[in-house]
């Protein structure tokens, strides 16, 4: 419940700041207006087909409980638990362990596992991480990563507006210089920076789906911590070509540390980790 209120702050923060700044600082009405337009155009296609690109993009090969019968009738069995309907089932020719899920909405779903996670995790293991993806499709995730894609698109879009044609208030009057180019360049990191703490809410919101899923939350902790240790020496080499799309990993194959943690689509494996351990430990994983 608590990563939802979140969601929904961070939602409405990034709402804010779009129009206040777009509103009232850098765009005015029609400059607001024509940047949020810009924003949904770019991000709609890529939001109706999610699933076709991203899986084309890593070369994931449909299967079906006759080519992978252990693992196809894992994940049908996992959604029948989470009561959706069956999505579609791909494997990934990639040594770097991971998965992810996609589709726009439950009906037109597919989850994906590379062939390195298989090798990697034990059943149980793995019964973890395929759980966390079908708690994103429950959750909708990829609708509220595209809508916070685009307010961010949309804020963006506005600091480059007032870049190229000088800042507006609200009334057409031409802004300060100075304060224009100051919020044209702090705008898009502010707006980022909540687009990825949205980012991070639902991963939290995601484990914990896996564990209501599974019934096992420390199947997931110890995938984690092992997808973790083997991921820093493996390199992933369809992620480094589409870095955008690392964030749809359970793990993002492409993270670092330091200041970057700011900007990370994927909380610390170590708070993940806690949070399951604990969850295990109360028993409360409502």
């Amino acid at each position: 419940m608590f990563n939802w209120v979140k969601t929904a702050m961070l939602m409405a923060a990034i709402t804010a700041l779009f129009v206040v700044i777009g509103g009232g600082m850098i765009g005015g009405s029609k400059g607001m207006m024509l940047a949020l337009i810009v924003a949904l155009a770019m991000n709609f296609f890529s939001y109706w087909f999610s699933d076709k690109l991203v899986l084309k993009m890593y070369n994931a090969q449909e299967v079906d409980e006759a080519s992978a019968p252990q693992f196809y009738r894992m994940v049908r069995e996992l959604a029948t638990r989470a009561q959706l309907p069956m999505p579609k089932v791909y494997l990934i020719d990639e040594n770097a362990p991971n998965a992810f899920a996609t589709g726009r909405n439950p009906e037109h779903s597919a989850v994906a596992a590379t062939t390195g996670i298989l090798r990697v995790l034990s059943e149980r293991e793995l019964r973890g991480v395929m759980a966390h993806e079908l708690a994103h499709v429950k959750h909708r995730d990829i609708l509220i990563s595209t809508i916070s894609a685009t307010m961010a698109g949309a804020i963006s879009a506005l600091a480059n507006f007032a870049m190229f044609f000088g800042g507006r208030d609200s009334e057409g009057r031409r802004t300060n210089p100075i304060t224009a180019i100051a919020i044209a360049m702090l705008a898009p990191l502010a707006g980022a920076l909540i687009q990825m703490a949205i980012s991070r809410a639902r991963e939290f919101e995601a484990d914990r789906g896996s564990a209501q899923i599974s019934g096992d939350p420390q199947a997931l902790a110890s995938a984690l911590e092992k997808i973790h240790a083997y991921a820093a020496g493996v390199p992933f080499p369809a992620a480094e070509q589409h870095p955008a799309t690392a964030q749809m990993m359970i793990m993002n194959p492409l993270a670092g540390g330091g200041i970057s943690k700011l900007f990370s689509t994927h909380p610390a494996t170590e708070e993940r980790v806690a949070r399951l351990m604990e969850m295990a430990r109360t028993g409360r994983m409502e």
